[in-house]
């Protein structure tokens, strides 16, 4: 399946992987494994959110992002880099473009229970809006599921690696992962946006891997090896989760992070808003994405230099816009 071109992106249970059958265990790690060398992305089911969470969530999202913009900008902290809070229209643009996307979004952050981490002190406190009373719970409900969600993952990852199926644990524990609701705003004019603005620009992820709720609305695309792009859909009961620059990274290639975007909708539609809710999975700032020894091969030789997550996720934040150098 490596080679393969594929029209549409794989569907995994990850309850398979958390069966405790060896055999649908074992077929959901090469499957998985297969997915991410080919095209980088899969649609998952069976990740632990709810119906009863997601419309919760949803609910709340819809409600922040319908307060007039002077009142959402009251939770934009500018000298946070996007980190925490509100991130007003058209402020991140991709790697390389200056014209901003047609989006804004609100940033929720890992919160360190455990006192004897010092990790905790490089994150900033989360902000929550005072309008939305029950934003705060559905959020974090969200983000410690996909959290969840996320480690079963990379635990499949580092088992096809051939590495400990515990690799990536310590690695990811109060790791700086963000849950970001992402509203695309409605176009009332087409005609008084720029001519290349999108909704999101094409773009590889920063971090490990990317859970995305909300992929099956139109508009989200993944670019093949021989360059077509391919539409994304996933099912109501489905997540996408894809493989990120650090991992790809650590892997040195052997694990896609694949470039993606979302189009606009017909000139017709672009009055309309779209939601998603990715859940960005970072690890800590420490953790050294050095190309594992078993990916750099005479074949593959090693691609990058020696970087820390800490200081790779520094270095893109600048390129997007939202951390001056």
């Amino acid at each position: 399946m490596a080679d393969k071109l594929l029209e549409e992106i794989p569907s995994l249970d990850l309850a398979d992987f958390r069966s405790g059958d060896p055999e649908r265990k074992a077929r959901f790690v090469q499957q998985l494994g297969e997915a991410y060398q080919n095209i980088g992305f899969v649609a998952l089911k069976n990740h632990g959110l709810s119906e009863e969470q997601t419309q919760a969530l949803y609910a709340d999202v819809k409600a922040f992002f319908s307060l007039p913009d002077e009142r959402k900008q009251r939770y934009e902290y500018p000298e946070l880099a996007g980190q925490r809070g509100y991130i007003s229209k058209g402020k991140e643009h991709a790697k390389g473009r200056n014209t901003g996307d047609l989006k804004e979004f609100y940033h929720v952050g890992q919160e360190v229970e455990d006192t004897d981490d010092p990790i905790g002190k490089e994150y900033p406190a989360n902000i929550w809006p005072e309008e939305v009373p029950t934003f705060q719970k559905s959020t974090f409900t969200t983000y410690r599921t996909l959290e969840a969600a996320g480690k079963d993952v990379l635990r499949a990852i580092a088992l096809y690696l051939n590495l400990p199926e515990n690799y990536f644990d310590d690695k990811v524990r109060n790791g700086n992962s963000i849950l970001r609701p992402i509203h695309y705003f409605p176009i009332e004019n087409p005609d008084a946006v720029p001519a290349d603005a999108v909704r999101a620009a094409e773009h590889g992820d920063i971090n490990l891997i990317t859970l995305l709720m909300g992929a099956s609305a139109d508009g989200l695309q993944v670019k093949r090896r021989d360059d077509k792009w391919i539409p994304i859909t996933a099912l109501p009961d489905q997540i996408v989760v894809n493989v990120g620059d650090m991992l790809q990274r650590l892997t040195n290639g052997v694990l896609k992070s694949t470039i993606h975007r979302v189009v606009n909708p017909p000139r017709e539609k672009m009055n309309s808003s779209r939601f998603s809710v990715p859940f960005f999975m970072h690890p800590r700032s420490e953790m050294s994405l050095a190309a594992l020894e078993s990916c750099v091969t005479p074949d593959n030789p090693k691609k990058e230099a020696d970087i820390t997550a800490g200081e790779f996720l520094n270095e893109r934040l600048i390129e997007l816009g939202l951390k001056k150098k």
